[in-house]
């Protein structure tokens, strides 16, 4: 099997969405003076590699929390937009997905999607119970149209909008 991360690494200072908390790691503890390490880490909720909860863009959707943990894996594909789509597993974009392609992934049935999604997009697919994942990388490293798993875990954050994840596709050779 082949193991790609798709996590952007979380760092002090990194870029995030405009209006939303700088991103701080601070060293508080050091294996000199302690005997072990500790940083203080200081983000948003939709910091770096993230998913976004139900609640993010609608009142009464569900928060991180509250979302059964099966739904941040599963079977996925990266797809083009002009592509074949596989039915109920998660789609990924490189190229820009907007609201012109709404309805084909309400079609399709997909747990999840991810990549290279507009606000329009991910707050309809919101709605109607499509997780969302946002700000993936070394996407181009997954081949088209073909199957593997993918996994996506939130920090378990109480009434949380979103949360950072690590998120891996694993491929079968």
């Amino acid at each position: 099997m082949r193991v790609i991360d798709l996590s952007e690494t979380i760092m002090d200072g990194m870029t995030v969405y405009p209006g939303d908390p700088e991103v701080k790691v601070e060293v508080v503890h050091t294996r000199e003076e302690h005997t072990w390490e500790l940083r203080q880490l200081t983000l948003g909720t939709h910091t770096g590699t993230h998913v976004d909860a139900f609640s993010h863009m609608h009142q009464g959707g569900k928060s991180i929390d509250e979302i059964p943990v099966e739904r941040f894996f599963g079977t996925a594909q990266l797809v083009k937009l002009h592509s074949e789509w596989p039915v109920r597993q998660g789609l990924f974009f490189i190229e820009e997905c907007g609201m012109e392609q709404f309805e084909r992934i309400k079609q399709a049935n997909p747990p999840f999607v991810g990549g290279n999604l507009t606000e329009a997009v991910e707050r309809n697919l919101l709605a109607i119970g499509i997780l969302t994942y946002t700000n993936l990388v070394n996407l181009e490293l997954l081949p088209y149209g073909r199957s593997f798993m993918f996994y996506g875990f939130p920090l378990k954050i109480r009434h949380g909008d979103g949360s950072p994840v690590r998120a891996v596709a694993i491929l079968d050779h």
